[in-house]
């Protein structure tokens, strides 16, 4: 009989979406960056239509220290962080990019230290003395991911020069302890875990060069600064209001302006008030309904057939909400006589019902 091999003492959770073609040479740098140390590597694929889970699951048949994840119906980089570390039994989890941008050389420093005791989580960044960001494709992400970094470190409870970055070590109990509290969505994990963790904690930072990808597309756009910028008021708000509704509502705002842009340039065509306004509605609503599905239920994206009834759904509701909206307002200015308040209660009203309509109908979770 052979001997069972070693428990793993640290898993490196993978993340990804459409990376087939890095699996393999993925494993193979784990490998020897980790000589000597017991390690595994779990891949979590929300099903890249790529055949990532397969490419790992053709290693995982040969190598049982490779894992693999595949989820269904979710989609998202910071639930799928906390899913990956939960299947772990190791000491230590780490959470490393699937596109090979991180300096897998830097985990083993990580998990020297904070076996150390030097501190609760390891970061690496690209912006402390000895990193370097040169990675980051083009100046518009560059300056994207600065602009990101400069707006967390005002909430951080303590100092971190690279808050955005997805590279990162700690102890799994630490991890399972702060999890309850994580809000899961988004793709900025490392600060969701700062925001929550009680007490604080300790920073290790590990300066990293941040490589180039060799293949597949960058995930960093302004979509996900938006969301981005939702953890951020989330926190702000002490999860009083669910970061969905926080989003819905910021495309709201986008959907009144596109409102009025409309109506102004229908009049300006000779349109009466009436049709131009059912027009700029009309418009407004699919704005909206672009901007929720790209945005606000990214992870749970519809496309195909399914998006063109998720439209028609929208607008029905959509347009039963604002009739509701019309009603409440005019109603509450005939008792009062006050357009702020009316117009103000009609739209909280509109808007409550069209985030219901949203959540249950259109982009349900299957």
């Amino acid at each position: 009989m052979t001997s069972p091999p070693l428990p793993a003492r640290l898993s490196v959770v993978v993340p990804c979406f459409n990376e087939r073609a890095n699996v393999a040479p993925l494993v193979a740098r784990l490998e020897a960056a980790l000589a000597g140390i017991a390690w595994e590597a779990v891949f979590v694929d929300d099903n890249s239509p790529d055949g990532t889970a397969a490419a790992a699951r053709a290693i995982a048949a040969r190598d049982p220290r490779i894992r693999c994840l595949r989820r269904i119906g979710r989609r998202g980089l910071s639930s799928a962080v906390i899913e990956g570390a939960l299947s772990s039994s190791a000491e230590f989890v780490a959470v490393i990019d699937g596109d090979m941008q991180h300096d897998e050389t830097r985990l083993p420093l990580m998990l020297t230290r904070l076996a150390a005791g030097e501190g609760d989580i390891a970061i690496g960044t690209r912006y402390a003395k000895g990193g370097d960001a040169g990675g980051l494709a083009g100046g518009f992400r560059q300056r994207l991911s600065r602009l990101g970094i400069a707006f967390a470190q005002l909430f951080l409870p303590s100092p971190v020069s690279d808050p955005m970055s997805g590279f990162f070590m700690m102890r799994r109990e630490h991890f399972e302890e702060i999890a309850p509290r994580l809000a899961g969505s988004g793709f900025k994990i490392l600060l969701d875990l700062l925001f929550n963790a009680r007490p604080p904690l300790k920073v290790i930072e590990i300066p990293y060069e941040f490589r180039a990808r060799a293949f597949g597309e960058s995930k960093l756009d302004a979509l996900v600064l938006a969301q981005f910028a939702g953890l951020l008021i989330d926190r702000v708000l002490h999860g009083a209001v669910p970061l969905r509704f926080i989003a819905f509502s910021g495309v709201g705002l986008v959907g009144v302006i596109a409102n009025l842009a409309a109506l102004a340039a229908g009049r300006a065509l000779g349109l009466g008030f009436s049709p131009a306004q059912a027009i700029a509605t009309v418009i407004a609503m699919v704005v909206n309904f672009q901007l929720n599905n790209s945005l606000t239920y990214r992870d749970q994206r519809l496309r195909g057939a399914r998006l063109w009834r998720g439209l028609a759904l929208f607008l029905l509701f959509c347009g039963i909400g604002a009739v509701a909206d019309l009603g409440i307002a005019r109603t509450l200015y005939e008792d009062h006589n006050s357009l702020t308040v009316s117009g103000a209660a009609g739209a909280i009203v509109a808007v409550v019902w069209n985030y219901a309509i949203s959540a249950t109908l259109v982009w349900r979770t299957r």
